[in-house]
């Protein structure tokens, strides 16, 4: 039976699908909350720690205002490697740094320490990007007015690319959401357990309907609020 002949015999039947179903009922709004957790507490320390990384990348290349071969060299070594291993083969490697961070490797808090881990050097790269789009004129401008480099690392380079740095929150956003529905189908918890465990195992193609439409809904919202977010702080 193809796909949407399937749809078309639960809907003439839906005593028990749809938002009648008690896998929907019982189980949506708190797998809702567990991919929000996830998200939003891997998305921080993401942000906060590959924030610093992108600025100490960008302040320490030959022509950076902090210049630092070996440490550019190295960071950016690590940087690399981190983007290179893949999430799921990562989300099983660090299950011992898992529990002893929090205590266990399933849930919604076991899958947000690897998804923090997987986005932090792809978070960092991201500011890097963003960083090197600043005008070098701006920066000489504030050098020549004798402000320190440290000053200019944040007060200019930061402020400057502010509208673009929102934007690169928003795509890691963004991308998180769809790791973590990969973290939720191999114990993770969230909608893409919810997907995987009552939808696809038990043959309930409208409770993966339901999952799929809310995580589109989770995206547009974070990508409207970026999008709205970077045009404020844009004054160019």
């Amino acid at each position: 039976m193809s796909y949407l002949a399937h749809l078309a015999v639960i809907a003439a039947d839906n005593d028990r699908t749809w938002f009648n179903s008690p896998a929907i009922q019982q189980q949506l709004g708190s797998a809702v909350k567990e991919t929000l957790l996830m998200v939003s507490t891997s998305a921080l320390v993401s942000i906060v720690i590959g924030l610093l990384l992108g600025v100490i990348l960008t302040a320490t290349r030959p022509h950076g205002l902090l210049p630092n071969r070996p440490v550019n060299q190295v960071l950016g070594l690590a940087v690399n490697l981190g983007r290179a291993i893949p999430f799921i083969i990562l989300m099983f490697w660090m299950i011992p740094v898992t529990r002893f961070i929090v205590q266990t490797s399933s849930g919604w808090r076991g899958a947000a320490v690897p998804l923090a881990v997987s986005a932090i050097p792809y978070f960092a790269r991201l500011v890097e990007s963003n960083l090197s789009g600043v005008e070098s004129g701006k920066v000489e401008a504030a050098l020549m007015m004798g402000a320190s480099r440290m000053r200019i690392l944040g007060g200019v380079l930061v402020r400057e690319a502010m509208p673009a740095l929102i934007q690169s929150v928003t795509i890691l956003i963004i991308t998180l959401i769809g790791y973590s529905a990969m973290a939720g189908s191999i114990g993770g918890g969230g909608l893409g357990s919810l997907a995987v465990n009552q939808g696809y195992y038990n043959s309930n193609v409208d409770v993966v309907t339901i999952v799929v439409i809310v995580i589109v809904a989770i995206v547009a919202i974070v990508q409207m609020c970026g999008d709205m977010l970077s045009r404020l702080v844009d004054h160019r």
